[in-house]
């Protein structure tokens, strides 16, 4: 049992706290409620941005890494779909050092046109790397795309194009900023052997006097009408064919979330797992072959991806995806391979509270879904999903037309893909 006690500042800020006598050391997580579904579709790219911008200077230091080192800590961020998180771990007796600087980073940024050249280098140049340079990196260009048309999830966080990011201007930066980094916008989690009434008080001291700017107006283009193709065949140079799969699914807090996951669990966890055993070892079929859930917010993505063997003909490997869909459509899953999956979940949720971090990351992230005690219930969340479920929503989600799919073929190979269902 995680415990933690909440309170709100008068300037909107959410400030959770727990308090964790096993270790020296203080986690300090600020969630901030953007993402890139929250972007200008004309300019996006911008939080992922804003994950380097804000370790760029403030009007009282240059440096955000320095002083955190020198505190004996570590800190770092990461972005996705629906959120931008920032965290720092330093020895508890330096807690007020990391809540300065991270209050100060809240408050008083400081952009500069250097600033900005440099990390926009940097942003671009991950962007060549990851997306334009790497086997099957522009993945989730395509399967973004054919799976939210309409909806800020279009584009992957890295932005849909590098020329949004190469022409972000301070203007363009500062009113972003203004508009979501705010405290109404924030959660602050601490977690560490600490003072629960005088960490309040530390919390109060640096953060209960930032004040909020008026919210600047960001113009949204409407997002442009055109159609969209359920299936997508490129030639790259990419090492194998593959196939990339992608079904729309229910959002994070919907109770489908969670037989959706088992069921991801189901098809590709482990040696033991469905596709290994019939589609990578008995068939040899793909070398490998792997089912996750995107988890985000407003409706989210289950994807099936699979590397081929060189003999596969994709026609093939595709109609042996849907063979393996379709059994679990018609034969329920007995309930000694749904406890072992479900063992194996409780485990993975209950080591991964093990650290400061973990916790404090996850505390803040059910704060924002809006319920906090999942982190004490969500074990029960799966525990109570049937055979019946994972029938039912095997049903409801593999079905053709609710599917992206993306087949990736070498440059010299000939073959075509037909859509298969």
């Amino acid at each position: 049992m995680v415990t933690y006690e909440k309170k709100i500042l008068d300037n909107g800020l959410r400030v959770v706290l727990h308090k964790d006598e096993s270790t020296p050391m203080v986690a300090i997580n600020i969630l901030y409620a953007v993402g890139s579904k929250d972007e200008d579709p004309g300019r996006t790219g911008f939080s992922h941005l804003f994950e380097h911008l804000m370790f760029g200077g403030t009007e009282n230091v240059k440096d955000f890494d320095k002083p955190i080192q020198l505190a004996g800590g570590e800190n770092n961020a990461f972005t996705n779909s629906d959120i931008t998180n920032y965290y720092d771990v330093v020895p508890l007796e330096n807690l007020e050092v990391a809540l300065w600087l991270e209050a100060d980073r809240m408050s008083k940024m400081k952009f500069t046109e250097k600033t900005l050249k440099t990390q926009k280098k940097v942003v671009i140049e991950e962007f060549k790397e990851t997306c334009l340079n790497e086997p099957y990196g522009d993945m989730w260009h395509h399967i973004s795309a054919m799976l939210y048309p309409d909806h800020g999830y279009n584009w992957p966080t890295i932005g849909k194009e590098i020329k949004h990011i190469a022409a972000a201007t301070l203007t363009d930066v500062q009113e972003f900023f203004d508009l979501h980094y705010r405290t109404e916008n924030a959660i602050l989690c601490i977690c560490g052997n600490i003072d629960i009434p005088k960490t309040f008080d530390l919390v109060e001291k640096w953060f209960g006097q930032i004040t909020n700017p008026p919210k600047p107006h960001m113009f949204k283009s409407d997002f442009p009408q055109s159609e969209v193709s359920n299936s997508l065949s490129i030639k790259a140079n990419v090492p194998s064919k593959s196939i990339v799969m992608a079904f729309k699914m229910q959002p994070r807090m919907h109770p489908d979330y969670y037989p959706a996951d088992l069921i991801s669990d189901i098809l590709s966890s482990g040696r033991s797992s469905r596709f290994f055993q019939t589609l990578v070892k008995e068939k040899e079929l793909f070398s490998n072959i792997d089912a996750y859930i995107s988890g985000t917010t407003d409706d989210g993505a289950f994807v099936i991806e699979g590397k081929l063997m060189e003999d596969t003909e994709m026609p093939m490997a595709v109609a042996a995806i849907w063979e393996e869909l379709a059994s679990l459509k018609t034969n329920a899953v007995s309930e000694t391979e749904l406890l072992k999956i479900k063992n194996k979940t409780e485990s993975n949720l209950v080591f991964s509270e093990t650290s400061v971090l973990s916790k404090a990351m996850s505390l803040a992230y059910y704060e924002y879904l809006g319920d906090i005690d999942l982190i004490n219930t969500e074990a029960e969340m799966y525990n109570k999903v049937t055979t019946a479920d994972i029938l039912r929503i095997s049903n409801e989600l593999f079905q053709l037309e609710n599917c992206g799919q993306l087949y990736y073929f070498p440059l010299d190979v000939m073959e075509s893909a037909p859509i298969v269902g």
